[in-house]
């Protein structure tokens, strides 16, 4: 039993103390020898009834009364006993209802049910202590989702149609629920016959119990990473407080958006996360529908985080909360979201308190954005670049998360680092690690080709089905094959179409520092609104030069207010550069970033000419790296 405030014997030996019985209590919450206070029911010639609670009651025999009494009189009684019939006998404690006692509540003592067990209970009464998650009114019952130690269960209390059941629970409460499990639509749910808000020391109690239980289960697996990479180690610990937080977040049922680039290295870092998220929230929730509705997916065309994004993600979060009784969502940005372009949208988001995870491999602005994140991954802040990508992290995050899917996994972080060009001494253990699985390196480039057109076409969908058959996650391999040699072959036949129309077009001058450079105008001397984008083309013109001259290369692709940079064998600092760019050209409007070596900046158009020549200027200023000018020219 549960007591509070406990008075003590007085030294005389009287006794101070009378329990008085929550109205939930049973027959079994009696004990002997224990004064407990009554209220008289009912009178009758041979003795009065008493109620100690709703469900406990009993007489006392008038032979051991004394005195007159009458109905709604209180009475102290001691438990006398318990027939096989079930009746209960009581007698006088010897204490008049009058003197001075502590008066000390006891609390029934449930024999509860956890979520994990609530199968092997179905079509029971059982008891079950937990956290509500969410609250949803339907057209007929109300829905509260309730978090245990062990998992979620939905639990349907019915009022009447369309109008919500124990308006007093909220929320974040504490609370009992009494009902009988139930399988509704493949799942699991608790038709509700009582539930009460706990308070005082019971919910103390409960609060520590589920946080304790929370706190273990929150804790991310232990995984050897997919290869021996000592650069990687360094930003391990920030992975696994991540997948912490992550996990934490699945069993406190609150929502995640994930946010990507929606390129190559961005899908291949947010489908592993989603994967394992949904996974996970399967494992934790009764409702079959909850991963659908618990992880969204979502792609950013810009390498930041826009306002429209952000404010349509703050939207439908607030549509939610309001229609499905969800809480606030934590956003999870991907291969983005560590510049100072992300503070607006940022901003926005924190006068809602939703907290906010960055992982990515762009150069960061770490004293603009860090005050606004939860937490903030990314190689830069350890002393490493852009080399170990977004998707390769990701995937170590995702094993955190949920090591099962490991083997579904292996071949996605050379995926990802061919995707992103990287040049990590590590890609040579990824790509072996892929042709283990059967992934040679023209079958990767493949499956890269496929990830991008396919990204492209589908702007702001996740397209979360195609992009696992591109990857193969839980696909038949021919499937696989035939879908990524197709689009693949789509893409190839695109960029020569494109490149056709604009090779013509690039115009080419030596810098002072003996780099060649080359510019291109996407606006007017490129097919527009189709693959390859502006970026894209600009790439695969860069791609070539390198291959032609097997020297450094700068190659800018510009249009009426903006431009994108690639360079190899020049030491570039594109977001320094946009920095100086900004303070140099007032009204320029000049913002941007990205790698060291690959960016994009924005401008207002009449500054165009300026801001190109201003940055043409500063890359004939720039070092030559001798190691890469002196390379052999790239096959690609």
């Amino acid at each position: 039993m549960t007591r509070e405030s406990a008075g003590e014997p007085g030294e005389d030996g009287t006794v101070s103390v009378v329990y008085d019985l929550d109205p939930a209590c049973t027959v079994s919450d009696l004990e002997e020898n224990r004064p407990y206070l009554a209220e008289i029911n009912g009178i009758v010639d041979y003795g009065v009834f008493v109620d100690l609670s709703e469900s406990v009651s009993g007489l006392v025999h008038e032979s051991v009364l004394e005195g007159t009494f009458r109905v709604g009189q209180p009475m102290v009684v001691e438990l006398e006993t318990i027939r096989d019939n079930g009746d209960v006998a009581f007698e006088p404690a010897g204490i008049d209802a009058d003197d001075e006692y502590t008066l000390e509540s006891v609390a029934h003592e449930y024999d509860l049910t956890g979520t994990n067990r609530l199968e092997a209970a179905v079509g029971e009464q059982i008891h079950l202590e937990g956290e509500v998650v969410q609250v949803k009114q339907t057209g007929g019952p109300t829905v509260f989702h309730v978090a245990d130690e062990y998992g979620v269960v939905p639990c349907a209390a019915f009022e009447e149609a369309g109008v919500r059941a124990y308006p007093a629970a909220e929320v974040g409460d504490i609370v009992r629920i009494t009902g009988t499990p139930e399988h509704r639509e493949g799942s699991v749910q608790i038709e509700v016959e009582g539930l009460s808000k706990l308070d005082g020391d019971v919910e103390t109690d409960a609060r520590d119990r589920l946080e304790e239980a929370l706190e273990a289960r929150a804790e991310p697996h232990d995984v050897e990473p997919l290869i021996d990479w000592p650069a990687f180690e360094k930003l391990r610990p920030d992975l696994e407080a991540v997948a912490r937080r992550l996990r934490e977040t699945v069993l406190e049922g609150r929502p995640i958006r994930v946010r990507h680039h929606a390129d190559g290295d961005g899908m291949c870092a947010a489908v592993p996360v989603q994967l394992a998220l949904e996974r996970f929230i399967a494992d934790v929730h009764e409702d079959e529908n909850a991963p659908r509705h618990l992880v969204k997916r979502l792609p950013a065309k810009a390498p930041f985080y826009e306002m429209e994004d952000a404010t349509r993600d703050l939207n439908f979060a607030l549509e939610d909360r309001a229609r499905h009784g969800q809480q606030l969502p934590l956003l999870l940005m991907l291969d983005n979201g560590s510049t100072e372009e992300d503070v607006p949208a940022y901003e926005t988001l924190a006068h809602y308190d939703i907290p906010i995870i960055a992982i990515d491999h762009h150069h960061p602005d770490p004293e603009a954005v860090d005050d606004l994140l939860d937490a903030h991954v990314n190689p830069y802040l350890h002393g490493e670049d852009y080399r170990i990508t977004t998707g390769m992290c990701c995937v170590e995050l995702a094993r955190m998360i949920y090591p099962d899917l490991t083997d579904e996994l292996r071949h996605i972080p050379a995926v990802a680092g061919l995707s992103d060009r990287s040049k990590a001494d590590a890609m040579e253990q990824y790509l072996a690690l892929a042709a283990d699985e059967g992934y040679d390196e023209d079958r990767l480039k493949d499956v890269s080709e496929a990830l991008d057109y396919a990204a492209f076409w589908l702007r702001y969908n996740s397209g979360d089905r195609l992009i696992c058959d591109l990857l193969e996650i839980d696909t038949n391999e021919d499937h696989h094959r035939d879908l990524v040699s197709f689009l693949a072959e789509r893409a190839r036949a695109s960029v020569d179409d494109q490149l056709e129309a604009a090779m013509p077009h690039v115009e080419h001058e030596r810098l002072a520092n003996d780099a060649h450079l080359y510019r291109i105008d996407v606006e007017n001397y490129a097919h527009r609104f189709t693959y390859p984008a502006p970026g894209k083309t600009t790439g695969e013109i860069h791609d070539r030069k390198i291959t032609e001259t097997g020297d450094p290369v700068i190659t800018v692709g510009y249009g009426p207010d903006f431009a994108v940079l690639r360079s190899d064998g020049v030491r570039l600092d594109i977001p320094n550069m946009v920095t100086e760019l900004e303070a140099e050209i007032p009204g320029g409007g000049v913002t941007g970033g990205g790698h060291l070596v690959v960016g994009s900046i924005k401008f207002v158009k009449g500054k165009r000419e300026e801001v190109i020549d201003a940055l043409v200027e500063k890359m004939a200023a720039a070092d030559i790296d001798e190691e890469l000018s002196s390379a052999a020219p790239i096959d690609d």
